[in-house]
């Protein structure tokens, strides 16, 4: 018999689960990594043959892909991948970043997916779901951070240095600055971490003796505080 347990502890470290994977997903796939110095549009013909500038905005680089201003576009700004094959990112150690963050996102995925199940099923071959999501979110979280040391480390790339100036080198982001992605990432990564021990919470909620007293009862359904 299927016992529907909802505690506020697992409810909570569901939702921060969710939170976590969705973050680190719009982040990686986001092109507001780095934010390049302001800069205006190459010069275009008028109307009358004169040439016009466009108006001063700034680029944004992200992982993969790019936001650009072209002066031709009556739309504005242009955003997409620079990088169509995995061989065409910035550098090596984006390259290596990308995996990293990829594994780690690919867990949370998984694991937010797991925890919308967990107020039904508590275990998984006689192991507690809340322990071993706890354990993959660990292990996520350790990819993360492997990822976001990296990332840094391709800022000498000659694609960063179109966007950041020459000073761009290793962990010098020269004349940009960070991006909500990163920041977002990074934020991401601390709650993954928070899931993780947080995780021994929900199984400790969802096993309690009052728990096990509502079960003994007969109820399928048990809501607790």
């Amino acid at each position: 018999m299927c016992h529907v347990i909802v505690t506020c502890r697992s409810m909570l470290w569901t939702l921060l689960s969710i939170v976590a994977a969705f973050g680190e997903l719009i982040a990686f796939m986001s092109t507001d990594w780095l934010v390049g110095f302001p800069r205006t549009p190459d010069a275009a013909f008028g109307p009358h043959g004169a040439t016009t500038a466009g108006e001063a905005y700034r680029p944004t680089l992200g992982i993969y892909g790019r936001c650009i201003k072209l002066p031709h576009l009556k739309r504005g700004i242009l955003c997409g991948p620079y990088a169509i094959h995995f061989g065409e990112i910035a550098s090596g150690f984006w390259q290596a970043t990308s995996i990293f963050l990829a594994a780690g996102i690919l867990l949370l995925c998984a694991v937010a997916f797991i925890s919308v199940f967990t107020m039904c099923f508590q275990s998984i071959m006689k192991k507690s779901i809340f322990n071993v999501c706890g354990l993959l979110q660990g292990i996520a979280g350790l990819f993360l951070i492997l990822g976001l040391m990296l990332y840094p480390a391709g800022w000498g790339s000659d694609k960063v240095q179109l966007y950041c100036g020459p000073d761009a080198a290793p962990y010098r982001a020269g004349l940009c600055s960070m991006g909500w992605a990163f920041y977002t990432a990074m934020g991401g990564t601390v709650l993954t971490f928070i899931c993780a021990v947080f995780s021994a919470q929900a199984e400790i909620a969802t096993s309690s003796d009052k728990v096990q007293e509502e079960i003994e009862e007969g109820k399928s359904l048990i809501c607790l505080l």
